[in-house]
């Protein structure tokens, strides 16, 4: 059932869809009104509220997430669509919104005039991964599970990373995937190793997955320009929060 609604926009829904799979289940919460559907994802600290809808169906998402607001954890982090929050407002207090987009890759020609660089990076490679996110992008939402995907990509430069592309989700069962965690070691910035790793993970995604899709700050311009020129489309605005309930 949910799989049958989130599947009518499965790039809106990519990472409610993906959660469904049993490597994410088990650290999920789901609510449903109608045909609306809202995710609490637990496997993060705070654990992160998932709820989208089209422009027509935004009152009947506001509608849940009113019903859902006295079973929320006290602090959490929320993507919404916008409008939606306002119904959350009431009991919580809420700082953003921080907008972002969500993007696809509608046109994977454009993958073919990169030439993909890195290597598939596994369990032992954790290390190594830590001190590149320590330096070039800390405070990430890196679940070092994902490792176990094997849809993880890096480049080497000596003896450490330093660049890396990888997934908050991969579900070949539902045929999605969100990019996530891609960052390049400030000291060789600029040099196209972050487009060349995206690349490299988006070919190798694209052999078990038909939805690849992502979420980036609306005001990365550098980013959102690298992932146009992969051949990713913006799809949807939406906003991220931070919410506390109010005493």
């Amino acid at each position: 059932m949910l799989a049958g609604l989130l599947g009518r926009e499965p790039v809106l829904h990519a990472y409610q869809l993906g959660d469904l799979d049993d490597f994410f289940w088990p650290y999920t919460s789901w609510f449903r009104r109608g045909e609306q559907v809202a995710l609490l994802y637990h496997g993060v600290d705070p654990p992160t509220l998932l709820a989208f809808a089209a422009p027509e169906h935004v009152a009947g998402l506001a509608a849940l997430l009113a019903e859902l607001a006295p079973l929320l954890p006290a602090r959490l982090y929320a993507h919404l669509s916008p409008g939606v929050e306002a119904a959350l407002a009431p009991a919580f207090d809420l700082d953003g919104p921080a907008a972002h987009l969500k993007m696809a890759l509608t046109d994977p020609a454009r993958l073919a005039r990169v030439a993909p660089a890195g290597r598939v990076l596994g369990a032992a490679d954790l290390p190594r991964l830590r001190a590149l996110y320590a330096q070039a992008y800390p405070g990430n939402w890196f679940d070092p599970r994902m490792l176990d995907t094997g849809q993880y990509v890096g480049v080497d430069d000596g003896d450490g990373l330093v660049a890396v592309a990888g997934v908050h989700v991969w579900s070949p069962v539902y045929r999605v995937a969100a990019l996530g965690n891609v960052t390049t070691h400030p000291r060789v910035r600029r040099r196209g190793l972050g487009t060349a790793v995206v690349a490299a993970l988006c070919r190798r995604l694209r052999d078990s997955v038909e939805h690849v899709t992502l979420n980036v700050r609306a005001d990365n311009v550098a980013a959102v320009r690298l992932y146009e020129r992969l051949g990713f489309t913006r799809v949807a605005g939406y906003g991220e929060f931070t919410l506390t309930a109010r005493r």
